[in-house]
């Protein structure tokens, strides 16, 4: 995101100082963040299990991290590794900040518009295409980057030249620009997000209860239709079949008097036992609701491990925009490099901790991972 290479581990004085340390665990975090992330994208094209609209949103959300990990990180690690010092000349500092509210807009754009897709899955299940991407879906897609793309253009048409601009330091120097991105990009997308989860996990809860009460009231239809049966004369007391040469007499006999008559058997003619059967049971052929009912489980599964991205994605990077934003807008405030190094560095960890995410709580990716790393390594 923003101002993320400022001279957060400089040394006063200009005095640039090598930070072994952040090399080592840049190189480590990029790494992981590469693997991790292409390991998703290709569990989703291999495994026909998980080509679901759920999975491809995540795997735009994967693409975000893995350009983050390819085009911003190492120029951020290197400027770390000198200390803070950005040694580049402005043209390659304007395209790296671009790139960094770029993609870290993407990344919470994803996590919104997984969000409004997991909603409309839930409260409109019937007009919701959980195996192939439709027109609403690649809206949403496509939304997520050209929006992504908007917030971080102002930086390409140079609102971050200014006059006596520092070329030791790589940030954003425009405090109403810092201000206008941080606001699109993560106070008002979170929100909105966790008022979508919310309202998700309320339609969730009501399905769940009237599935129970639906279950409840089945049972206890089987119980009287079971008391009705326990009623019924036993089969011995029923009277014995006629004779094969009577039976015939008598069909001979009904063949000329009238048409034959779908038979009948005498316990559907009475009337306590018909009663049962289909006044208190109430069984439906529906298809609608069976539909409904089947989608909503599914999905209910499939999004257990979104709540933990969303948590993940705001513990990682709330403490950075509040620090970011505050800085930008308050002079007087003395914000340590140090805390503003740490924070940024908090929410790069985001894009490692995703791809650990899903193999913890998603049964199919677990699955994929355990059979593919034994194999390639």
């Amino acid at each position: 995101m923003p101002d993320n290479l400022t001279a957060s581990g400089g040394v006063e004085g200009g005095a640039s100082a090598h930070n072994v340390p952040a090399l080592v665990l840049g190189v480590l975090l990029i790494v992981v963040i590469i693997c991790g992330n292409l390991l998703v994208c290709l569990s989703v094209y291999t495994e026909k299990a998980l080509k679901t609209t759920t999975n491809y949103f995540i795997v735009s959300l994967a693409v975000a991290d893995l350009m983050l990990a390819v085009l911003v990180l190492p120029l951020f690690v290197y400027s770390e590794f000198q200390g803070g010092v950005w040694t580049l000349n402005m043209t390659v500092c304007d395209g790296l900040m671009t790139m960094d509210v770029m993609l870290c807009t993407a990344s919470i754009f994803n996590l919104c518009a997984i969000s409004i897709d997991r909603f409309i899955a839930v409260l409109i299940p019937l007009n919701y295409n959980r195996k192939h991407v439709d027109q609403r879906q690649v809206v949403l897609l496509s939304a997520t980057w050209v929006l992504a793309l908007a917030v971080a253009s102002p930086v390409m048409f140079g609102i971050n030249d200014v006059p006596g601009r520092d070329p030791g330091e790589c940030k954003l120097e425009n405090g109403d620009y810092v201000l206008y991105s941080s606001v699109c990009s993560f106070f008002i997308p979170c929100p909105i997000m966790l008022l979508l989860y919310c309202g998700m996990f309320r339609g969730l809860r009501r399905w769940e209860e009237n599935r129970k009460a639906k279950l409840k009231n089945s049972i206890q239809a089987c119980r009287k239709l079971q008391e009705a049966a326990a009623a019924l004369p036993p089969l011995a007391s029923l009277p014995p079949p006629l004779p094969p040469i009577i039976e015939q007499e008598l069909t001979d006999n009904a063949e000329e008097e009238e048409p034959p008559r779908p038979f009948t058997p005498p316990q559907f003619k009475r009337g306590p036992v018909a009663a049962v059967a289909y006044a208190e049971i109430k069984f439906t052929s529906d298809p609608h609701k069976k539909k409904r009912a089947k989608i909503n489980s599914r999905e209910r599964k499939a999004m257990r491990v979104l709540p933990v991205v969303v948590g993940a994605f705001l513990f990682c990077w709330t403490p950075f925009f509040v620090v970011h934003t505050l800085r930008a807008r308050c002079q007087s405030c003395h914000v340590p490099p140090s805390l503003m190094s740490v924070v940024t560095w908090l929410g790069y960890v985001n894009s490692a901790l995703n791809p650990v995410i899903y193999t913890v709580f998603n049964t199919e990716f677990r699955k994929f991972f355990k059979k593919f790393l034994p194999s390639c390594c």
